[in-house]
């Protein structure tokens, strides 16, 4: 992981999250490789990307996406991305996206129609001008699957009963406090009042008819409040020392603290402008610890028997065992957890003459290709050795390849299309491309 000469600075972050891609705890502009001592940390190239220190893995799938249409058959994808140095495995080839049918809804909303106008109701006052309304249904057909009828199921029209109504007195809001005499307060001495005002005119009452006047007080006073006392504005003291680097290895950050203490702030003054600590990137030149990591399984040896009796194409069990490395550790890294050496049982069906059966159904597969209207699912049965007559029908505890008799079995493959699968983006680029050449020219 340490390479000596000089690398491209980036800005370095003490954690990188693998289910997210994102970088947390942005530690400064550093070398790249001196971020990367630490396989866990994370940094920013120009582009703005995160990237991982890490060997390359990939995160965890994305939960499954929206159905591609609201009703009817549709498809819903989920992702996953590739974070570190160098290409991530994929030994069963599920690639970066995984897409499979879905139906959110079976069937899609029709509109109804409505209904005629009912009457008119009565004017909604008994003088002055009101409202009068009339409604209608939606049922002249009724709508089906979660549709509506469009436009409004409720009229309203103006009316008038040609009778003046009285105009009651309402107050108008409360004016601005008046100010107080003092600007600072003192203690012991007994608060100023304020007053403030409001006017019986909003609206104001009427005479023929005659409105009623507004209730209560037009003038309302409170004792001076919330008056500081005279301030006393803080001023830092000296910066303290340095704190030890938070890291023994890789990049990592120390501080310094000053304190608003020369003089505090009092009696509401300002306090300190500015930041009580401030923090600066330290480097440790050590590589930091690299746990190891095991390797796939090796192969099965070959299946033995127990004693000296035969067991090829025998009911009797054998013995067989594989094994692993743990690589990759370095720098006083932890080693791995678990067995180097696997010990499993095993029939040797070795060119063993066996019968054959047809499999159930497979699982429909994932939509194939992802994007375009050629995408499609497939499930297979496949003619497979009969092994009823062992006590496990376990395929992975037999060693072996038998020759299977599949005389007379038919082996069969069934596809079904799948709908609504989103546009490959190639093919879109490509007709924007085309469509912007024939508007220039």
């Amino acid at each position: 992981w340490f390479v000596s000469e000089v690398s491209q600075m980036v800005e370095c972050f003490s954690s990188f999250t693998l289910s997210s891609g994102k970088c947390g705890n942005l530690l400064g502009p550093v070398e790249k490789n001196s971020c990367c001592l630490n396989p866990s940390y994370g940094y920013k190239e120009a582009d703005g990307d995160c990237r991982s220190c890490g060997r390359a893995a990939w995160s965890e799938w994305t939960p499954w996406g929206e159905c591609s249409v609201s009703c009817t058959e549709g498809v819903s994808q989920r992702r996953r991305s590739c974070h570190g140095i160098g290409n991530c495995l994929d030994p069963d080839n599920l690639g970066k996206v995984q897409t499979k049918p879905c139906v959110k809804k079976a069937c899609c909303p029709v509109e109804g129609g409505w209904s005629e106008w009912g009457n008119w109701q009565l004017c909604s006052v008994t003088c002055g001008d009101g409202v009068r309304k009339r409604r209608r249904t939606c049922s002249e057909p009724f709508p089906q699957c979660g549709g509506s009828c469009s436009g409004a199921e409720e009229e309203i029209t103006p009316c008038s009963t040609e009778i003046i109504c009285p105009t009651h007195g309402g107050w108008s809001s409360w004016g601005s406090w008046g100010p107080c005499p003092v600007t600072c307060f003192y203690e012991g001495h007994s608060p100023q009042k304020e007053l403030r005002k409001r006017t019986c005119t909003n609206p104001p009452p009427s005479t023929v008819p005659r409105g009623n006047l507004c209730e209560g007080s037009d003038t309302e006073s409170r004792p001076c409040s919330g008056l500081p006392f005279c301030p006393v504005d803080g001023n830092w003291g000296a910066w303290a020392g340095h704190t030890p680097c938070s890291v023994t290895c890789g990049v990592g950050q120390q501080t310094q603290r000053r304190i608003c203490d020369s003089p505090k702030p009092a009696h509401g003054g300002k306090q300190c402008r500015g930041e009580e600590q401030q923090t600066g990137i330290c480097v440790i030149p050590d590589n930091c610890p690299l746990n190891g990591i095991w390797t796939e399984w090796g192969e099965w040896s070959a299946c033995k028997p127990p004693s000296t009796r035969n067991i090829r194409c025998r009911y009797r069990e054998g013995k067989r065992r594989r094994e692993r490395d743990c690589v990759d550790r370095k720098y006083n890294g932890d080693s791995c957890d678990g067995e180097i050496v696997q010990h499993g049982s095993c029939y040797d069906i070795e060119d063993c003459e066996l019968n054959g059966v047809l499999s159930e159904w497979s699982l429909w597969s994932y939509c194939k290709p992802d994007c375009g209207p050629n995408s499609v699912q497939i499930r297979e049965m496949k003619c497979v050795a009969d092994l009823s007559s062992y006590n496990s029908q376990d395929p992975a505890i037999f060693a072996g390849d038998p020759r299977v008799k599949c005389d007379g079995l038919k082996e069969q493959t069934e596809s079904r299309p799948c709908k609504n699968v989103p546009v490959c983006m190639d093919k879109v680029v490509m007709l924007c491309s085309e469509l912007m050449f024939i508007h220039f020219y």
